[in-house]
């Protein structure tokens, strides 16, 4: 009976064996090449008198006003004016793996200050990665993703910004297919500029919201926060006062079945202490797409 029991664990086994190899051999082979993408972003924002370009993921705009405003803060006696401004962000993103994107890229804008429109010119590049530090997969720990960003405003002379920004997200997933779920985190944004007369104090976002993505993969993204702003100063002037306000920022994504972003559009509040508008319009044009 023993040698007959050893006979069956071997076959079993070796059966296994065979269907897991057939399995992989029928299994679609898995994608070499990672997703290369411009992911090209189209902003249009309105910064009240007094402060500066404040919000979610900030990293052209931020540094273009920022840039902006220590130089002409010394021209300027009654402080920073009402401005707007169109953006373009050109990041080449690779997504070298399902857990880690790196990108890198310029910006350009033209801003209207009160003058009429300056001409388009390029006013940052920036650096970045994002990656997930840990993936719920089916468990009841969110999953954790990091993204950090490197910003320096063009041209480079005395004035100019390096804005370091920080996003830690905490994700957690209410289905096996991630199409819905609740978002908590943290933004930070350290900025420095070139310059002994002038700064720029940290901004820090707390933030919660929730994602749904019906069958068509059409996804919805809301998150309200508050916004911490420390304050500006020039030349021992203040010139954007500190403030602690809320913050909302909803995102309509239209998805392909593998969560590749096709286009998205992102509607922003961001009360600085009056109401700061931003659009942006993502449209990424890929190179490979898996």
């Amino acid at each position: 009976m023993r040698a007959v029991a050893m006979g069956l664990a071997c076959l079993t086994i070796s059966a296994s064996g065979t269907f897991a190899t057939e399995a992989e051999e029928d299994a679609p082979a898995k994608p070499t090449v990672p997703n290369v993408y411009l992911d090209l972003r189209t902003s249009y924002a309105t910064i009240p008198a007094g402060t500066l370009g404040l919000g979610f993921g900030t990293t052209s705009l931020s540094a273009a006003f920022e840039a902006l405003a220590a130089r002409r803060g010394t021209t300027l006696p009654n402080g920073l004016p009402t401005a707007k401004s169109i953006a373009v962000d050109l990041p080449l993103t690779v997504d070298v793996t399902d857990r880690v994107s790196l990108y890198g890229g310029v910006s350009g804008s033209t801003t209207d200050i009160g003058g009429g429109w300056s001409s388009f010119d390029i006013t940052s590049w920036n650096i970045g990665v994002q990656a997930d530090l840990y993936q719920q997969n089916g468990g009841r720990i969110p999953t954790i993703t990091l993204q950090s960003t490197l910003t320096q405003s063009v041209p480079n002379e005395t004035g100019m910004t390096n804005s370091f920004n920080n996003i830690l997200e905490f994700d957690y997933a209410l289905d096996e297919d991630e199409t819905r779920g609740w978002l908590a985190g943290v933004q930070y944004t350290h900025t420095t500029i070139a310059s002994p007369f002038a700064s720029i104090r940290p901004n820090t976002i707390l933030y919660a919201g929730g994602y749904y993505q019906w069958p068509s993969n059409w996804k919805f993204t809301g998150r309200l926060g508050m916004q911490s702003f420390s304050g500006a100063q020039l030349a021992g002037r203040t010139i954007a006062e500190s403030f602690t306000q809320p913050i909302l920022r909803l995102d309509l994504d239209r998805m392909d079945d593998n969560d590749n972003r096709l286009f998205g559009i992102t509607a922003l509040i961001a009360w600085t202490p009056k109401p700061s508008y931003q659009v942006t319009l993502r449209t990424p044009l890929y190179a490979v797409r898996n």
